[in-house]
């Protein structure tokens, strides 16, 4: 995988770079925590021909276009048929039919802040973009929240990265145990306001 990635951004370019973050959105085993930080690094590079701006831009880019992948599928398909799409290929496009019920309860709970906070959040950041569309979010603040919350994340890996140097792989290897602590709590905390609602209703 680090191979690969390395020899699309160097043969590529900002170009590549890119691709590869459109791809991360599409298919999760492509991990942004390696293919930004390597980006950073590369730039960092004596006489390299990329510079971390334009690694920024160029990853930003691409996350975002890959978001928008998943935005209309949820505009226009009727959630029980994206569920039904995702237990036929979920275990190919990396995305479950649980992942989905959770993004969206997620999204109902927090509103538009869900997709911003959700693109910071490995796990979360793919499917965000499922629930934003069947709930029929404007795009414009889809994509205004999209990007934000992209250029935090984006950013962070590239400077880190950057300032890494040859040690960037740390980035995927500290990062990765924290994203899942994360996501697990997520999980937890939206398990605990489901009970809590359920609660709540049975007083009633």
């Amino acid at each position: 995988m680090t191979d690969w990635i390395k020899t699309t951004i160097e043969s590529l370019g900002y170009v590549g770079i890119a691709l590869l973050m459109f791809l991360e959105n599409l298919f999760p085993p492509i991990p942004s925590e390696l293919i930004m930080p390597l980006a950073g690094y590369t730039a960092n590079l004596p006489g390299a021909k990329l510079n971390i701006y334009g690694v920024f831009f160029a990853g930003l880019i691409g996350s975002v276009l890959g978001a928008l992948i998943w935005y209309y599928p949820g505009k226009f398909l009727s959630e029980r048929r994206l569920q039904a799409l995702a237990d036929k290929y979920g275990s190919w496009l990396g995305i479950s039919n649980k992942e989905i019920v959770q993004a969206k309860h997620w999204f109902n709970k927090q509103g538009k802040k869900a997709v911003l906070i959700g693109r910071l959040v490995p796990g979360i950041r793919t499917v965000i973009s499922i629930p934003a569309g069947i709930s029929d979010m404007h795009l414009p603040s889809f994509l205004f929240y999209t990007t934000v919350g992209s250029a935090c994340w984006v950013g962070l890996l590239t400077y880190t990265g950057y300032v890494l140097g040859s040690q960037y792989e740390l980035v995927d290897k500290y990062l990765a145990p924290v994203s899942k602590f994360v996501l697990g709590g997520l999980i937890l905390a939206f398990a605990f306001w489901i009970l809590k609602r359920k609660r709540k209703s049975r007083r009633r």
